[in-house]
C-alpha cells in the first residue's frame, strides 16, 4: 500500500473559503496552530508553538531512522507502514475541511501530501475513535455507492479483500503506532466548502469521488478531526481523482502559497486544484524542476544538486548516506516543518554559515536545532541561501532558514538525519509552488503569499 501518513504533509487543509476560478478551485490552508484551528492553544507562545512544529518533524524523522536497517529504499514497505504511525489527526500542520454525501455531511481530516487514501468514519461504527463532527451514515446518502472488488481502485489497495455483502471491496490500513482504520472502499459526492465571508465563493461538489468509508477505527486520532485527505501523488488521492473530474478540465495540477509563519495578521495560506488563471511555468521569476518517478509513488521526489551559502556552493553529496547521489534524492512536502538532510552535507552547510554569520553561536535550549546564533535581529546578518535543485536555482530568504525562537535568538531550521531528506514547509514559504502532475515538474515562484492568490499567481 502506497499511503503514508508521511507528510506530516501532510497538510491539515481547512476549506473555509473556495472560489472558482476558470474552472479550478482555491481554498483557505489553516495552519494547525493558528488561531483559526481547533488545535489552537491561546496559552502557547509564538515560540512554544514553533518548538512544537520542530518536535514534530524530529518525530517522524526519528521513525524512518528506526527502520532505515530494514530497507535500502523508500519503497519499503516496512518503512512506508513505520511513516504512517508518525502521522496522526493531531499532529498534522495544515486542516482540510469538506462535505461527503448527498445531503452533505461535514468532514474535518489531515490533508496530507504523504498519503493517498481520502477516509473518514462511518456508521455503523464496530470499533470508532471519540470525533466532536458527527458521523457519515452512508445509509442517508442518495449519491453513496460501493466500491466492487473488480475495480482499479480495489485493486490499487494492497490491503483489500472482497465483502460478502454484493462482492464490495474493503480495506484496512494499520499503521506502526498501532493506529488503524477498516472499512469499504465506496464513492460519493465530494464537496469543496465555502463558508467564510464576503470573498468567498459558492461550495463546489464533485461527484463519485473514492474514498474510505472506515466502520473500525482507533489509535492516536484527535476527537476534533474524522479523517484524511490523501494530497500524495498516487490514483486514490483527491489531487488524482479531481484530475479526473471537470475541475479545470481534468488537469492534475494543484499548488499553493504559505504565508511566513512569523505573518501574526489574519492572512491564510491558500492551496488550488487546477491550472485556476494560468500555469506560473514561463512567467518572470518562476523556475522549474522535474518530478522524479519513484516508490512510492505517493511521495513528491525532487533532485537537490547543492546549496549555496553567500557565493560558496556546497555540492549535495555524503559518501556515508544512500540517498544523496541519485536523482530524486529529496522529497518536497508541506507538512514537514523543517528542512531534513544527510549529516555530511549538513555539516558543510553550518560551517559556511557559521564562518559567513558575524554573531555569537550558542547551543538550541530545547536541544532540537544544531545552529543557532544569539544577538538581535539587525546584529544578526544571514547570508543568501540558494537551493540548486535539477534546472531550477530557488533562492530562501532568511525566514525560509533561520527561525526566532526566542527574542534574541535564531536557529537554523535544516536538521541531519541519515535515513531521508525532505525539503519542508517553513523552506517553502513566500514561494508560490506549482505540482503539475502530468507534465512532471514542481515550479518555484517567490511571492507575497498574504496578497491574494490570484494577485499572486499574476504577478510578473
Amino acid at each position: 500500500m502506497a499511503t503514508s501518513f508521511f507528510s506530516c504533509l501532510f497538510l491539515l487543509l481547512s476549506f473555509s473559503f473556495t472560489q472558482v476560478v476558470n474552472g479550478g478551485v482555491t481554498v483557505d490552508l489553516i495552519q494547525r496552530d493558528s488561531p483559526f484551528s481547533p488545535f489552537y492553544h491561546p496559552s502557547l507562545t509564538r515560540f512554544d508553538r514553533l518548538h512544537s512544529a520542530f518536535r514534530r518533524s524530529v518525530s517522524r524523522m526519528h521513525h524512518f531512522h528506526d527502520h532505515s536497517h530494514k530497507s535500502s529504499s523508500f519503497a519499503s514497505s516496512t518503512l512506508i507502514s513505520r511513516v504512517q504511525s508518525t502521522i496522526t489527526e493531531g499532529e498534522g500542520e495544515y486542516l482540510m475541511n469538506i462535505s461527503v454525501g448527498t445531503p452533505p455531511v461535514e468532514v474535518l481530516g489531515i490533508a496530507d501530501t504523504g498519503s493517498d487514501l481520502i477516509w473518514t468514519q462511518c456508521k455503523p461504527c464496530t470499533q470508532c475513535f471519540i470525533q466532536n463532527p458527527p458521523l457519515f451514515d452512508p445509509k442517508r446518502s442518495s449519491t453513496y455507492r460501493s466500491i466492487p472488488c473488480e475495480s482499479n481502485f480495489c485493486t490499487k489497495l494492497e490491503e483489500a479483500t472482497c465483502g460478502s455483502v454484493h462482492d464490495a471491496c474493503e480495506y484496512s490500513y494499520s499503521y506502526g503506532d498501532r493506529s488503524f482504520t477498516k472499512g469499504n472502499l465506496a464513492s460519493d459526492t465530494l464537496t469543496l466548502l465555502g463558508t467564510s465571508s464576503s470573498t468567498s465563493g459558492p461550495p463546489v461538489s464533485i461527484p463519485r469521488i473514492v474514498f474510505g468509508c472506515g466502520h473500525e477505527n482507533g489509535g492516536t486520532f484527535d476527537e476534533s478531526g474524522s479523517g484524511l485527505i490523501g494530497l500524495g501523488g498516487g490514483s486514490l488521492s483527491l489531487v488524482s481523482q479531481l484530475g479526473k473530474s471537470s475541475i479545470d478540465g481534468g488537469q492534475k495540477i494543484f499548488s499553493y502559497c504559505l504565508v511566513p509563519l512569523s505573518d501574526e495578521s489574519n492572512h491564510t495560506s491558500k492551496i488550488s486544484f487546477g491550472r485556476s488563471s494560468g500555469t506560473i511555468v514561463g512567467r518572470h521569476g518562476a523556475v522549474s524542476t522535474t518530478l522524479v518517478a519513484k516508490e512510492p509513488s505517493t511521495f513528491y521526489f525532487l533532485t537537490l544538486e547543492a546549496i549555496s551559502v553567500g557565493e560558496k556552493r556546497l555540492v549535495y553529496k555524503d559518501p556515508s548516506s544512500k540517498i544523496a547521489a541519485e536523482k530524486g534524492n529529496i522529497i518536497i512536502d508541506s507538512g514537514t516543518t523543517l528542512t531534513i538532510l544527510p549529516p555530511g552535507f549538513h555539516d558543510d552547510l553550518v560551517s559556511a554559515l557559521e564562518a559567513a554569520v558575524n554573531a555569537e553561536r550558542v547551543s538550541d535550549p530545547r536541544g532540537v536545532l544544531s545552529l543557532c546564533f544569539r544577538g538581535t535581529e539587525s546584529d544578526i546578518q544571514i547570508p543568501t541561501i540558494t537551493a540548486h535543485f535539477s534546472g531550477a536555482d530557488v533562492v530562501l530568504q532568511p525566514f525560509n532558514t533561520f527561525a526566532k525562537v526566542e527574542d534574541d535568538l535564531f536557529c537554523f531550521t535544516m536538521i541531519p538525519s541519515e535515513d531521508v531528506a525532505i525539503f519542508g514547509n517553513l523552506a517553502q514559504m513566500n514561494l508560490f509552488v506549482e505540482y503539475d502532475l502530468d507534465k512532471r515538474t514542481v515550479s518555484f515562484k517567490p511571492v507575497d503569499c498574504t496578497k491574494h492568490y490570484q494577485e499572486i499567481k499574476g504577478v510578473d
